[in-house]
């Protein structure tokens, strides 16, 4: 395309560049791959402007190829995209179908919930990102794993203070036997001895809350499992202070 317009062949077309607000300080949606190609002829060119769209048209826009999860949450500025994909698309799976399989055709996700899942919740978001990201490395559990079992005991229980949830993971310090925080850290990273298979999500999900509402509740666990046959665990709603 660059070359093209080195040559003089670019042409005025209805394709341009399409902002979610005003020229200079809108979110791109579409013509990225135009305006590098001008960028890296060092030719200006001729576009038309398409200011105001809204941000939840941009999974739909014609790109010639189909747009990623990742690509629709591009707009949005955020950082660690595919982290952050992951964890909307596996919230919305917890909401919607908690005991079936999350992956498959019965799993999937227009990139149009999610981005509308992010906008109406995404500070939540980013903080369930940012704590799956610093409690992954102390837990069996993946970034995403981590903050999607975060979010949503967090969302269940918002009047519980998690400081001493997340300083006993990442810390470990004081923990005596059957505290739920040393059992969560104590998980084997491999699902049985000699496997290579790891945790599902879901199983990643369902012993996070169950460890969770054990020490919400006060409770005392050694030893945290999660069997295919059992329903997936919904976090306790406390609203005490811990």
């Amino acid at each position: 395309m660059a070359d093209s317009i080195i040559r003089g062949d670019w042409q005025l077309t209805h394709q341009g560049i399409a902002l979610d607000g005003p020229l200079g300080t809108g979110y791109l949606l579409d013509g990225q791959h135009r305006l590098n190609a001008a960028l890296k002829a060092g030719v200006p060119v001729w576009i038309y402007v398409f200011e105001g769209l809204p941000r939840t048209a941009f999974p739909v826009l014609d790109t010639g190829k189909r747009r990623s999860g990742v690509d629709t949450l591009s707009s949005t500025g955020e950082r660690y995209l595919p982290v952050l994909y992951s964890t909307i698309r596996h919230v919305l799976l917890f909401k919607n179908m908690p005991d079936s399989s999350w992956s498959g055709n019965a799993a999937r996700i227009a990139n149009g919930r999610i981005l509308a899942a992010y906008d109406g919740d995404s500070d939540m978001y980013r903080e369930a990102v940012k704590m799956g990201r610093e409690i992954s490395r102390h837990v069996f559990a993946s970034q995403t794993g981590v903050a999607v079992g975060y979010f949503v005991t967090t969302e269940a229980a918002p009047a519980v203070k998690a400081d001493s949830w997340i300083e006993g993971l990442t810390s470990g310090a004081n923990l005596e036997i059957g505290d739920p925080r040393l059992a969560l850290s104590k998980v084997p990273h491999v699902k049985r001895r000699g496997a290579k298979r790891r945790y599902t999500m879901r199983e990643q999900v369902a012993i996070y809350i169950k460890a969770w509402n054990a020490w919400v509740q006060e409770g005392k666990v050694e030893n945290l499992r999660f069997k295919k046959t059992e329903n997936m665990p919904m976090p306790v709603e406390e609203k005490f202070v811990q």
